[in-house]
């Protein structure tokens, strides 16, 4: 399937959405991956209780997963204190191979997408109160296209 996130194309058999440690993760990655795991055409696989996954396999239900992510997470923008906050949020793309092109769990590479959030409670008096958070508990993972097909 062919997937675009913000401009940038892959082609990829599917993609795969985490929520790792939910007894742990925040509200706003448990509200991230509720979002993607009713969509229609998702499938939950859950592994022991300390990580649960959503795989999309079609073109069709990449757009409205990714619309959904931008909902939620402009929802938790709208939040903050007007006047006193301003919140952010940027994807993070990571990459993880070797150079046999295998990630540190021996599994054919894929590129990783992450979220920062970043949250600024500064005002001219009091200076830049800027603070950077890393989303740990929630992922995608864009697969690689094997050799196999």
């Amino acid at each position: 399937m062919r997937v675009d996130l913000y401009g940038i194309t892959f082609e990829t058999p599917r993609v795969t959405c985490y929520l790792w440690s939910p007894w742990r993760a925040s509200a706003l990655e448990h509200r991230l991956f509720e979002v993607i795991r009713q969509l229609p055409g998702i499938t939950v696989e859950e592994e022991s209780g300390d990580e649960i996954r959503a795989h999309i396999s079609e073109a069709k239900t990449w757009k409205p997963a990714l619309t959904a992510l931008a909902r939620v997470l402009k929802g938790w923008q709208e939040e903050a204190d007007q006047g006193r906050e301003r919140r952010g949020w940027r994807w993070l793309l990571e990459g993880d191979t070797d150079d046999q092109g295998y990630d540190h769990a021996g599994e054919i590479a894929g590129l990783w997408a992450f979220l920062r959030l970043s949250v600024d409670r500064g005002n001219l008096e009091e200076g830049d109160k800027a603070e950077d958070i890393d989303l740990n508990g929630f992922g995608l993972r864009i697969w690689q296209v094997n050799e196999k097909g």
